[in-house]
């Protein structure tokens, strides 16, 4: 199971597109997150359509000058590095990976939000307590409106 979900960004960057709801959600389904780690299948789409509106080279600066990648929106601060503000490198990276078309070390940004998860948890964090888009629009909401009309 963990090769197939170390997969699942590389599954997404490959085509570097936006994706269409329904489409992301069955590619997170396909690959093994629903239920990941107890987080369910709606969680990951609500997150990723406020972080990025499922693009997949979506990017963000931010006003300490780190920069978020990906669908998944990983921040370069603690978790790639991009010659910016980087100090940790936690996933061992590049930014850059979690962009390319082509990703083969780590699997884009899902082995990357894989690394940040097993970090955070080992830590007693939450994977999504950091993610001001997930406490502000998924968390204790419900969700149901991100699967609806899918066929999954």
């Amino acid at each position: 199971m963990t090769k197939t979900l170390l997969l699942l960004l590389l599954v997404a960057v490959a085509n570097a597109k936006v994706f269409e709801r329904c489409a992301w959600a069955r590619t997170l389904k396909a690959s093994g997150m629903d239920g990941y780690r107890g987080i369910s299948l709606a969680d990951w789409v609500c997150l990723t359509q406020h972080e990025s509106h499922f693009n997949t080279r979506a990017t963000n600066r931010n006003t300490d000058g780190s920069t978020d990648y990906g669908i998944f929106q990983i921040n370069s601060k603690y978790w790639c590095r991009d010659g910016g503000v980087s100090r940790s490198n936690g996933c061992g990276i590049n930014c850059s990976l979690l962009l390319e078309t082509r990703s083969s070390r780590h699997g884009g940004s899902c082995g990357a939000v894989r690394l940040l998860y097993f970090d955070w948890t080992v830590a007693g964090n939450s994977v999504f307590g950091f993610r001001v888009a997930w406490t502000t629009h998924c968390q204790n909401r419900d969700l149901s409106s991100y699967l609806s009309g899918c066929r999954l």
